[in-house]
């Protein structure tokens, strides 16, 4: 056990429920859209074939709890996702009730992921991430604690529980940890039941990053899903258009730096970064070319779109999320093109 942190385990504690490792089709509801289209959007997407809802949690969004439970309500078979709660604004404990109540809605079809959190909402938000590592690996521990249902005592150099347990019986909800940099990535392997990786992620970074999630895991399974942004047209040129907001927003963070590397593609981040803070959206968007949308989306014809996610598919991820889809519509066809069943 690491100095500073002690956990006073009950026999229920330490159970493991291994995330199944076949393949699976999911689909990203950023918060934006409003609760009567989500609803709709989630049936549509059960319908088309898709497996999982992943439900962002972004701050000065809709609360993705609640969303979630909504997505739970309309649906009878998918999984729901929480992605990703950051523990910098949301402590542990909260994070376990929330888990557990709604998997008590629906047992056996919800997953936590935790990560750090997007740097400017939390920055906008006045929030300053102290020691994101050390952090996130007691959250896990936390919450993975208290999911267990037992009484827990938790001594750590972030969080502290002392002799509490959970008002719901023992939940066995897997976590998943959502990470970027390597050695976050290898914490994902050594710690979680699964790692997800960021929409905009190049099929190069996705390789990259799965090698470090291996190395922390150290033959262990790991379940690895990944958000990518799809969009499917008749026209190629359609289809390219139809991201290059997100991919602004998304790649003009530094943490990207090295995804755009691996993916060949040169992009001045810096300018990009003051064009989103003051929205100017066309000088945005026009410094995102043709080119940095092939390598970083599944975009283009449908058979091109499910080129590129049998590509995502070969660099190791077991789960492919769908991301930007925003009607029931959209949402019901994106599925349908991924799946081999339209286009």
């Amino acid at each position: 056990m690491a100095a500073g942190r002690e956990v006073v385990k009950s026999p229920g504690l330490g159970y493991k429920r291994p995330m199944p490792v076949t393949p699976s089709l999911g689909v990203a509801f950023d918060g934006r859209n409003p609760l009567a289209v989500l609803r709709e959007q989630a049936r549509a997407a059960e319908e088309a074939g898709a497996d999982t809802v992943w439900v962002s949690s972004h701050l000065f969004l809709r609360d993705p709890f609640t969303v979630a439970a909504v997505v739970l309500g309309a649906t009878a078979r998918v999984g729901v996702t929480l992605l990703a709660v950051s523990p910098h604004a949301m402590h542990p404990v909260h994070m376990a009730m929330a888990a557990a109540t709604l998997d008590e809605l629906a047992p056996g079809r919800v997953r936590l992921c935790v990560g750090t959190g997007a740097p400017n909402d939390l920055a906008d938000a006045g929030i300053e991430p102290q020691r994101p590592l050390r952090t996130l690996r007691e959250t896990v521990d936390v919450v993975r604690a208290l999911l267990g249902g037992d009484a827990v005592t938790y001594k750590g150099e972030r969080f502290r529980i002392d002799n509490r347990r959970l008002g719901p019986a023992r939940r066995l909800v897997p976590i998943v940890l959502a990470a970027t940099r390597p050695r976050a990535l290898e914490l994902a392997g050594a710690l979680a039941d699964g790692v997800a990786l960021s929409s905009a992620s190049s099929v190069e970074f996705v390789g990259a990053s799965l090698a470090h999630v291996a190395r922390g895991a150290g033959g262990r399974a790991v379940r690895r899903a990944g958000l990518v942004y799809a969009a499917a047209a008749e026209r190629e040129a359609d289809a390219l258009a139809r991201f290059r907001r997100q991919l602004a927003i998304t790649l003009r963070a530094g943490h990207h730096a090295t995804n755009l590397r691996l993916a060949g593609v040169r992009l001045d981040q810096d300018a990009l970064q003051r064009l989103v803070s003051r929205e100017d959206w066309a000088a945005a968007e026009a410094l995102i070319g043709d080119e940095t949308v092939r390598r970083h989306t599944a975009s283009g014809t449908p058979p091109r779109v499910r080129e590129r996610l049998a590509a995502y598919r070969a660099a190791g991820l077991d789960e492919i999320v769908l991301a930007g889809l925003y009607t029931p519509e959209e949402t019901a066809r994106t599925v349908a093109i991924a799946r081999g069943r339209a286009g």
